[in-house]
């Protein structure tokens, strides 16, 4: 297997916005008179790193960081669950507070979880393919309809695990639209540092693939 300079690195980040992302969401914010889940600030440079992984690695080894992710997500539920049920010292009062904010974790996560793996298979699928098709030309557009898939995908199922049944439909479908657009409008105004970072990146690593051949199962291990 062909070694690369950055993709641990990478990864490693990638890993870390998710998970930090997570934790944000435990809070809604409303801009605009629209209402946001508070990830939504560091979450789409997560679909900047998942597009960076296909159009140069491959689909292949964005698999690889998708399920690096998955596992990063896990251990944050198990880790909080952990320390949720561990007795607080006498000298720390704040349990409760703990138990409010992050104890809404549990549920944000496993539902960051579903989402996450669902719409980053989607948006690395969806990267590859557009590749082949275009010939490997017109980068920003298939950066952009990948995240429009992707993230609608991620967004959908996200809000629906996560929120229903504590909010309204109609604030659901709300909130969905809103973050879509957002998430989606942030990876246009990013094509300028993303396009010239992956651009560099291929030469750098030596590596521009192409998915002609490749085994798209989510679940294959190689």
């Amino acid at each position: 297997m062909k070694q690369y300079k950055y993709f641990s690195t990478i990864t490693g980040l990638f890993c870390a916005c998710l998970v930090i992302s997570n934790i944000l969401d435990t809070k809604l914010f409303s801009l605009f008179g629209f209402i946001f889940p508070t990830g939504i600030i560091l979450f789409p440079i997560v679909y900047v790193f998942g597009d960076l992984f296909t159009e140069v690695y491959g689909y292949r080894y964005s698999r690889k960081a998708i399920w690096a992710g998955f596992f990063s997500l896990l251990i944050l539920v198990v880790s909080l669950e952990l320390a949720k049920f561990l007795k607080p010292a006498p000298i720390w009062n704040h349990q409760s507070e703990f138990e409010i904010i992050l104890g809404k974790v549990y549920r944000i996560a496993a539902a960051s979880i579903l989402a996450f793996v669902c719409g980053e298979f989607v948006n690395s699928y969806t990267m590859a393919k557009l590749k082949i098709r275009q010939s490997g030309k017109a980068m920003p557009i298939r950066f952009v309809l990948s995240t429009l898939f992707g993230q609608m995908v991620d967004t959908a199922v996200f809000i629906c695990v996560a929120f229903i049944g504590t909010i309204e439909l109609s604030s659901l479908i709300h909130v969905f639209i809103a973050a879509w657009t957002f998430k989606v409008l942030w990876e246009v105004f990013a094509l300028p540092v993303s396009v010239v970072v992956v651009t560099k990146l291929k030469k750098i690593e030596n590596e521009d693939y192409y998915d002609i051949e490749t085994n798209f199962n989510p679940f294959k291990v190689d």
